[in-house]
């Protein structure tokens, strides 16, 4: 097969994890290739997947060859696969706009950024290096409430004829006028807001879910989550909060049987803990009803490394956005977008998104049937 050039911006913990796993795979048997939702999709494998352009604006990073890159401070997620030969990809100065939030420089240079002293580049640098790499589909890694960097580096892509897969919460894939821009230019889009392979977000879909379907009431709900990385120290600052936290309980809202009132339901980022480093835990909490309004509660404590959580759900997104390439696709990849993403356009049960996107692979779904059931309530309500 031909290699899948993808381009990135943001070489952080999570770009790491996605590197590493590529070459990790790379000798592996389908059948020993764990930890893998789909080990070959289309054809393509991790392996395929090659890094052609990258961007960042950390001086540790900015000119050093991606392989290298990745092991920099302050990144700190767990090294799975040191063993990665250069690529002869350097990454180069992104733009900052609002990618780096005004309180991380309270912060010591390990654990935060430290934006590198070289010129910015323009949307028609990054275009053109887009252009000549050869880049098939641009990937978002940016910190959370980098809304007008996301809008920069999804116009780049736009102009560039590159896909993109969208995995943070800043609405493009799930905002109407992004979409149709996408989709008037013939170019697939995936997102919003990677869900992670076995994180917070789909363990409590997950149990919402349950609850609906056992005919128990769900009363009330929190999910509060700590981690040491700079993802989370980032998110300190609670005004580049506002998408996060909707993103994180739209994706439970919308698979509960009822909609919870605002008061009853609290979903999102709670602390930094530094010495957690990539480490993510996750508390839960469900109050709910029985037979006979007899009261329950369930409490869940989920430890994971957050960044290599979600790389492998961000190679199956890279090799889907392949995929829409190949068959000629534009617009929003409404099957993938629910599988993966916390904040798709069209929320469907986990069950019914893994289905469509299922059949998407096989050729047999096209992206543009998958229904948009919101919740349960409002699918009665429609009925």
């Amino acid at each position: 097969m031909e290699k899948i050039k993808i381009a990135i911006v943001g070489t952080g913990n999570c770009a790491s994890s996605l590197i590493q796993g590529i070459h990790y795979y790379k000798d592996k048997a389908p059948e020993e290739a764990i930890g893998l939702m789909h080990p070959v999709i289309g054809g393509y494998g991790p392996s395929d997947i090659e890094v052609v352009a990258a961007w960042d604006i950390d001086k540790r990073k900015v000119g050093k060859d991606v392989s290298q890159a990745i092991f920099e401070k302050p990144n700190c997620t767990t090294v799975f696969c040191s063993d990665i030969p250069e690529s002869g990809v350097k990454v180069e100065m992104g733009r900052i706009l609002d990618g780096v939030s005004e309180h991380m420089k309270d912060y010591p240079e390990h654990r935060t950024f430290v934006v590198a002293d070289e010129p910015e580049p323009t949307k028609e640098q990054v275009v053109q290096r887009l252009r000549e790499s050869g880049a098939e589909v641009l990937l978002n890694y940016l910190p959370v409430g980098s809304e007008e960097a996301t809008r920069f580096y999804a116009e780049c892509a736009l102009e560039a004829g590159v896909a993109f897969v969208n995995n943070i919460p800043v609405f493009i894939a799930s905002d109407p006028e992004w979409a149709a821009r996408f989709e008037e230019a013939g170019i697939p889009i995936i997102g919003d807001d990677i869900k992670a392979q076995v994180g917070a977000t789909i363990t409590h879909r997950t149990l919402t879910d349950l609850f609906a379907k056992r005919g128990v009431k769900l009363e009330r709900t929190y999910q509060l989550n700590t981690g040491g990385n700079t993802d989370f120290l980032n998110m300190l600052n609670h005004a580049r909060l506002a998408s996060k936290k909707e993103s994180k309980t739209e994706a439970v809202q919308s698979v509960a049987a009822e909609r919870l009132s605002d008061e009853n339901i609290h979903v999102g980022p709670s602390d930094y803990v530094p010495w957690q480093n990539d480490n993510k835990v996750c508390f839960l909490r469900m109050e709910g009803k029985l037979f006979g309004d007899v009261p329950m509660n369930l409490e869940l404590r989920l430890s994971v490394e957050d960044s290599p959580n979600s790389a492998g759900v961000a190679i199956d997104a890279v090799r889907c956005a392949k995929l829409a390439l190949d068959r000629g696709l534009g617009g929003v990849i409404h099957a993938p977008s629910s599988y993966f993403c916390k904040h798709p356009p069209r929320q469907v049960s986990d069950d019914e998104a893994y289905r469509l996107m299922e059949a998407f692979i096989a050729g047999q779904e096209k992206p543009h049937e998958v229904p948009d059931i919101g919740s349960r309530e409002r699918q009665s309500a429609a009925a």
